[in-house]
């Protein structure tokens, strides 16, 4: 299979200074894996990532898919020429997480010109499957993106 990075993630890189500062650092998720048609992370289930009944928050989870798909696809795109920017998220929660590490993985369902579509699998540290999420990229033109006003 042939790669469909434009530019490979750095997961050092990522972890270190995209991430750094920002929603996903607060909550623990770091970049931990990159195929040739994947990337994963990890997020830890815990105080941080925990809604009152002790659980994975899901909102934490859509955290998690977004940054994946997100991270994704701004590393399939020609950053000279075009932005990507998130259009629609959606969550479908499976099972509840209580402890351990929530490892997810996306892979892409469409790379078009305009729209990419991300599919994000959560697993729980036993590998069962917690979440499906589904991350719709708008893919713009750099400097085409000007606000009406």
């Amino acid at each position: 299979m042939a790669s469909i990075w434009h530019t490979k993630p750095d997961l050092q890189y990522i972890n270190q200074y995209i991430l750094s500062g920002t929603i996903d650092s607060h909550l623990g998720i770091s970049m931990t894996e990159v195929g040739d048609d994947f990337l994963s992370a990890t997020m830890p289930a815990d105080a941080r990532t925990f809604q009152p009944s002790g659980i994975i928050h899901g909102g934490a989870n859509v955290v998690l898919a977004e940054t994946l798909g997100s991270t994704a696809g701004y590393h399939v795109i020609d950053r000279d020429f075009q932005q990507c920017r998130g259009q629609d998220i959606s969550a479908t929660h499976l099972r509840p997480v209580y402890e351990g590490v929530v490892t997810g993985t996306t892979r892409p369902i469409h790379l078009g010109r305009s729209s990419h579509v991300w599919e994000i699998q959560l697993r729980n540290s036993a590998g069962k499957l917690t979440c499906v999420a589904r991350l719709i990229l708008a893919i713009i033109e750099k400097n085409k993106n000007k606000v009406c006003g």
